[in-house]
């Protein structure tokens, strides 16, 4: 049996959410030593740069990817097994991907504000669009520690309620208001036009959630059919580039082969691991490191015959680097799998757990922080400490990231958290 530890959380999903707490951390660690100069910071602390090849900055998002695959049939798996329809929870995944790609929308377009808008600065506006985000998605609830009446408990959902319509009301007025360097806006509405550019990070992971939870929908723990569902996913990549869907409207809009294809694949592979997670924890040990093992050697070596094909490339999300991730993110949730369901919880899995409970906050207060420095004017002097030498670059991005994720930790246990 898997053990309950870490308050009582099946080691399952204590696992799930250590490593997603490892990749949240790399993910605001790379996201902030990228602002540091060339001079200080080295290649392999940067994105690869060429044709084929990666460093460990490259791992980082498909490995997001992964765990957000993997983390897929506990949320909707226990939405159908408290007696949801399908239709109902397919809705929320599809609000819920609307909602990122809104998101994404207006993270793109904040990369390159005009000098004014209606009187609000370019960081006042990044700042309150992150906020408003934020507000908008929260979900407030009883601290743990406190007792309080069921009346006072209905409180709660209400306030929630008030500050998510705040929030929402924030982000489409601060949509409405945006001007580009150019005059650009983000939305007009005669004749209605929606600027994208592209969907921004939080936007590439609402299209991979978004197809690897209709995946999940049609065949839930089917290992078979996950398989195949991950090859033809990965299949959609050399057809995209022969040119298989250059009359189809929907190209217009979106890289079929690498939004619909590369990167849904690398969710759906995360899906497949979970498959030997099922809640009843039936399988063994044994028999769960069994899988793995093969499916970390299949990936691998799947990856390796085809790099010669389009090379190892984050950038053009090429099915060699997706397999690789695969395969690496796999070997990391195994390494805290171990550590949460032989024996007891380790400690630093514990730790990790509480971290990857609430990402997206982390994700979005990361975000927020250079246009929040920038009116706090310690932009300069953040930037002067990651520019004296690589060890001061390296210990401002991991005190941080390691900030930035405490902070989640503790909002969470006054209970904020965010819930799309």
């Amino acid at each position: 049996m898997m053990s309950t530890a870490a308050g009582q959380r099946p080691a399952r999903v204590i696992s799930i959410d250590a490593a997603r707490g490892l990749v949240m951390f790399s993910m605001i660690f790379v996201n902030d030593i990228a602002g540091v100069s060339h001079k200080v910071v080295p290649d392999w602390l940067r994105h690869f740069h060429g044709r084929s090849g990666m460093t460990f900055v490259d791992l980082v998002f498909p490995a997001f990817l992964f765990i957000a695959g993997m983390s897929i049939p506990a949320a909707l798996g226990g939405r159908l097994r408290a007696g949801e329809p399908v239709w109902k929870t397919f809705l929320h995944v599809v609000v819920r991907a609307l909602s990122l790609l809104f998101i994404g929308i207006l993270m793109v377009n904040e990369e390159s504000p005009g000098p004014d808008m209606s009187g609000l600065s370019p960081d006042l506006w990044t700042t309150l669009m992150f906020l408003s985000a934020i507000l908008a998605f929260c979900s407030l609830s009883p601290p743990r520690q406190t007792e309080s009446s069921s009346e006072n408990r209905k409180r709660w959902p209400w306030i929630s309620r008030i500050l998510r319509f705040a929030g929402l009301t924030g982000l489409v007025v601060l949509a409405f208001m945006f001007r580009g360097e150019k005059g650009q806006r983000i939305i007009s509405l005669s004749p209605f036009v929606l600027h994208t550019s592209w969907y921004g990070i939080l936007g590439l992971i609402a299209w991979a959630y978004l197809v690897g939870s209709i995946v999940y929908l049609a065949f839930r723990g089917s290992a078979l059919a996950l398989l195949g569902c991950m090859a033809l996913l990965l299949a959609l990549y050399p057809a995209d580039k022969t040119g298989a869907f250059d009359d189809f409207w929907l190209s217009r809009y979106l890289g079929i082969g690498e939004m619909l294809g590369a990167l849904p694949s690398i969710t759906v592979a995360g899906l497949l691991l979970a498959s030997i997670l099922p809640p009843s924890g039936s399988l063994t040990v044994t028999a769960r490191l069994r899988f793995t093992a093969w499916f970390i050697v299949g990936c691998s070596a799947a990856a390796s015959l085809l790099a010669g094909l389009y090379g190892i490339n984050k950038n053009a999300a090429t099915p060699s680097w997706c397999l690789w991730a695969c395969a690496l993110t796999a070997l990391l949730w195994l390494g805290f799998h171990l550590l949460s369901d032989i024996g007891s919880v380790h400690p630093a899995a514990k730790v990790l757990a509480l971290a990857g409970r609430n990402v997206l906050l982390a994700y979005l207060l990361s975000e927020m922080l250079p246009g929040l420095l920038s009116l706090l004017r310690a932009d300069e002097w953040y930037d002067k400490v990651g520019n004296l030498n690589l060890a001061a670059a390296v210990a401002r991005s991991a005190g941080m990231a390691i900030a930035l994720l405490a902070a989640t930790v503790g909002l969470n246990r006054l209970g904020f958290r965010l819930k799309l």
